[in-house]
């Protein structure tokens, strides 16, 4: 098996599939049209929309085969994200670059793989879509065409996603509209002096619900906090989920002691929710908070780290605490 090589510009194309957001946000019905549609056209087992990070794939839709994260230096995308043009292999038993690899010899079966490179709108190489099936067959100069007009519509796709400022699962802002809205809100404050502090969160147990219950149960966690942050927070507050199972509030016109008394407010509104759910698992958060220094550098990364770190110190005290 060839372990796929690292593109040159790797730094910029994770930075820039980061920026994009889109290994935030959720799975869409469009991307899902677009992948049944491709799967019945093309008469294959599965087609596949990937997005492929640092060292994993994931799959933002997929039709006809789970959806569950893969080892990136075992995959197919790996290999495609190298070049421009798409990677067809008619038939892996007879490539010497996947005869051994473990989705071809495994459960997955794959004899046949067809992948062209997707682009954010910056030119970054960010994933594939692509098609497997469990048989070996050769690919028309036609199907090539209709498969680049199916990763050009998905580019479309990505291209209204990273723009987007809301979340799709959680009806928050996400981690661009946060740190546009930011940078005003630090102009504002500036201007009429008065405090402003923000407040970093990231979810306890997040990765054990998904282990346990499965990525709806998951996907429900990350519904629950927004709800009860929506609920529990003034309309001046920036809601805010940044990614994954982090989320941020930006309290305006609070310094830092009033932002722990609306902090202390919401772990009781998350312990009542946890009351009356119904669900098998506990919804939890650990939490940093960081008042904005007028005084200082007045950049909005540094002020984030310095929630972050709060919020990394609770968690590590409560994890000694068990």
């Amino acid at each position: 098996m060839k372990i796929p090589a690292i593109p040159a510009d790797e730094e910029q194309r994770l930075a820039s599939l980061r920026d994009s957001g889109l290994l935030e946000t959720g799975v869409t019905e469009r991307l899902d049209r677009l992948t049944r549609l491709a799967k019945r056209m093309f008469d294959v087992r599965a087609a596949l929309i990937t997005l492929v990070d640092e060292e994993m794939l994931f799959f933002k839709s997929t039709s006809g085969t789970v959806r569950e994260p893969l080892p990136r230096k075992i995959t197919f995308c790996g290999h495609t994200i190298l070049h421009t043009e798409p990677l067809i292999i008619p038939d892996t038993h007879g490539d010497d670059r996947f005869t051994d690899n473990p989705l071809v010899t495994g459960e997955m079966n794959i004899r046949f793989y067809a992948g062209y490179p997707l682009r954010l709108p910056d030119g970054a190489v960010v994933g594939a879509f692509c098609l497997v099936d469990s048989t070996a067959r050769q690919f028309t100069d036609a199907e090539r065409d209709y498969l680049k007009d199916f990763a050009m519509i998905v580019e479309d796709e990505f291209a209204v996603m990273s723009a987007a400022t809301t979340d799709e699962l959680t009806g928050l802002f996400n981690r661009r509209g946060f740190e546009s809205l930011a940078k005003f809100a630090i102009v504002g404050a500036r201007r009429r002096a008065e405090p402003l502090t923000l407040a970093w969160i990231d979810l306890d147990n997040f990765k054990t619900i998904n282990d346990t219950w499965g990525h709806g149960e998951g996907d429900e966690a990350l519904k629950a906090m927004a709800s009860v942050m929506s609920a529990s927070l003034r309309e001046a507050d920036l809601r805010v989920r940044y990614g994954g199972d982090e989320f941020a509030i930006l309290f305006s016109d609070t310094d830092e002691q009033g932002a722990w008394i609306a902090m202390q407010h919401l772990v009781e509104q998350v312990e009542a929710w946890n009351q009356t759910s119904g669900k098998p698992w506990k919804l939890a958060f650990s939490w940093g908070i960081s008042e904005f220094d007028h005084d200082g550098c007045g950049e909005l990364k540094p002020w984030m780290k310095a929630a972050d770190q709060q919020m990394y110190a609770m968690k590590e005290r409560n994890h000694r605490g068990r």
